[in-house]
């Protein structure tokens, strides 16, 4: 079975269960579209913004020192996008069509479609290149300062840029 198999016998069961559910993206931590069952919106595109989204919410829940960060959520006046985490390297996003009532049950059902489908990417590997959830407490990158780097790599104190002749 491939991640397009799983998505869909999966997504199939979830979408029966809550017709509310527009559709949904699979997608690595990285961005990248792994399988989408989404009609009406370009499902790349959603991907890199669910990926960006929850990387953002980690940051936010690590800041704030409240739990664990669980899923990202956006309403709006026609409907919600929820994002999940599905195993250590993909994320699954759902859109809603309406503002989802009842958005705990929606979060029960989903998680476990994710939880299963997370399950099967990283037994699988399903050949994603994602990089794993970074840890929340990790320190952000800094920077090198400059007298440390070799002199090839340091600028040169010359301009490189000249005004194009008019």
């Amino acid at each position: 079975m491939d991640a397009d198999t799983v998505m869909g016998t999966e997504l199939r069961g979830l979408r029966q269960r809550r017709p509310d559910i527009a559709g949904a993206v699979l997608a690595g931590t990285d961005g990248l579209l792994i399988s989408s069952d989404l009609p009406s919106t370009d499902a790349t595109h959603l991907a890199a913004l669910a990926a960006a989204s929850f990387g953002l919410g980690h940051r936010v829940a690590d800041t704030v020192r409240q739990g664990e960060f669980r899923e990202s959520v956006v309403c709006t006046t026609a409907g919600c996008v929820v994002t999940y985490p599905a195993g250590r390297s993909a994320l699954l996003t759902l859109v809603t069509v309406s503002s989802a009532g009842d958005l705990e049950a929606l979060h029960e059902e989903a998680r476990a479609v994710a939880r299963r489908a997370g399950s099967f990417l990283d037994v699988r590997g399903a050949g994603i290149g994602a990089t794993s959830v970074p840890d929340a407490h990790a320190p952000l990158a800094t920077r090198t300062p400059m007298a440390t780097l070799p002199t090839q790599l340091r600028r040169s104190s010359r301009p490189t840029w000249r005004r194009p002749p008019i």
